[in-house]
Order: C-alpha cells, then sequence, then structure tokens
C-alpha cells in the first residue's frame, strides 16, 4: 500500500533511512533547491526516483505541513521483537526497549518515538490493536524518527513474559502510590519501559506483568503529566543511567 510522506525532515529521513521503497517525489514548482530541500533532491537523483514539480495547492491536498515537498514510498515496515534484541547484540549495549500500551493519539506517538529514537533505544512495541500505529501523520510528528527506529506488533502480555525471561527488567510508569521514585529505580540495565494509555494508563494485564512501577515526582498544581512528555522525561532518566553512553559531542 503507497502512502505520502510531507514535510522536508520526514522525507529527509526516510529516504536517509532508506527502510522504504520510494517512488515519486513531488516539490513545489516555487519552493528554492537549498537547505534541506537540496539534500532530498540529491538523496532523490542518487536513487533514481522521479522529481515532479507541481502547484502548491496540490501539495497543499496532500497534507498539512508539507512545506513543499511530498514523497511517495509503500507501507511503514514493521520488525520483530527479534529484530529489536539483535540490534542491541549488535550495538554491544543491554537491551533498551520502549512499550506502549494503547497510546492512541499519533502526536503522542510522534513525540515518544522521537524520544526514544534519540536516546539510542533499540526498538518500540505496540499492541495489535487499540493502538496509534505508524501513519504519515505519525511520520511527520515525529520529524522522521519513525524511519529509524525498530517497531514491533505484538501480544504485550506474551512478549513482557518473553523478555524477562530473557533477563529484562521491565517497568510501568504511573503515577501511583504502589509505584517509585526514579532514586529508587535501577534504569541502567537490561530495559522494557511501559507508557500506558493517555486516559487509563496500563491495561490490567500488563501492569501485573511489570516487575517495577516507577513514579515521576511532582511539585506543582497540576497532578499529571502528558503522557509523551512523561515517557520523554523517562526515556532520559534511562539514558542518563546508562551513562548517556553514545551521545553526539
Amino acid at each position: 500500500m503507497k502512502e505520502w510522506i510531507v514535510g522536508r525532515n520526514p522525507v529527509y529521513e526516510t529516504l536517509r533511512a532508506g527502510r522504504r521503497q520510494g517512488f515519486q517525489l513531488r516539490v513545489a514548482e516555487s519552493a528554492q533547491e537549498k537547505g534541506r530541500l537540496a539534500e532530498i533532491i540529491q538523496l532523490c537523483a542518487r536513487k533514481k526516483l522521479p522529481i515532479q514539480r507541481v502547484k502548491r495547492e496540490q501539495l497543499d491536498s496532500m497534507g498539512s505541513g508539507n512545506q513543499g515537498v511530498a514523497l511517495e514510498v509503500d507501507g511503514y515496515p514493521y520488525q520483530t521483537i527479534h529484530d529489536i534484541l539483535l540490534r542491541a547484540e549488535k550495538r554491544q549495549e543491554a537491551p533498551f526497549i520502549l512499550i506502549l500500551d494503547a497510546v492512541q493519539d499519533p502526536q503522542n506517538l510522534g513525540t515518544l518515538l522521537r524520544s526514544a529514537e534519540a536516546v539510542g533505544a533499540h526498538g518500540l512495541l505496540l499492541p495489535f490493536r487499540h493502538t496509534a500505529t505508524v501513519t504519515p501523520a505519525v511520520v511527520s510528528s515525529s520529524s522522521g524518527a519513525s524511519e529509524h527506529m525498530l517497531i514491533a506488533q505484538a501480544n504485550l502480555a506474551q512478549t513482557i513474559t518473553q523478555l524477562k525471561a530473557a533477563g529484562i527488567w521491565v517497568i510501568g510508569l504511573e503515577g501511583s502510590s504502589d509505584a517509585n521514585p526514579p532514586d529508587k529505580v535501577r534504569l541502567d540495565g537490561p530495559l522494557a519501559l511501559v507508557i500506558g494509555n493517555e486516559a487509563q494508563g496500563m491495561r490490567s494485564l500488563v501492569r501485573q506483568h511489570c516487575d517495577l512501577l516507577l513514579r515521576l515526582p511532582m511539585r506543582g498544581q497540576v497532578d499529571s503529566l502528558n503522557a509523551a512528555v512523561a515517557g520523554s522525561v523517562a526515556l532520559y532518566l534511562a539514558w542518563q543511567a546508562r551513562g548517556f553512553a553514545g551521545a553526539q559531542p
């Protein structure tokens, strides 16, 4: 199934990752070939992808925030939990996995993908149902980070059991009194971090399978953080516990 990726960063990262088959690029007639757009056109030329100049109105009908460029590609290439663990093994790193339990807002999924990719997580797990998936809107909201992240769909309870059998600690993020503050939770070893649904949090079966629960301390007047913000903070806490391994200078 073909789809259109729009926006300069999402298109650029899709081309750079090279995990999807590209079919054609459309560029607004009025767009100047410089900066990121020039890099996109160079990548398409190397890949021998057809480039069409079209009216801006045509691109606007394909998606908002297109920035004068759209790339036609095949569907998102989901991976397996084995692929994710193999990436950790190849990097000679303790597994670092993000699990999203029925996160439904595409913007939240995109933000968490971007954060997970930024801190070097090896992959992300989604359930089969009741979840946002990787659509062009999610590619855009992740600024193309989705194209570099390994994402698998799985039965979460069964997969969590497999991860635990492989020696990976499963830590769920929630704000209950049962959860531990960050200074009481080790985040530096083999880790799968679970983020729940925006409204209900983790489903009971997934929560029961967690080894520990983690809560983020709060001192303001509001009693919770947005799921994507809370998950991003937790991801950075885990990366900090790993000594910011692999950080670029």
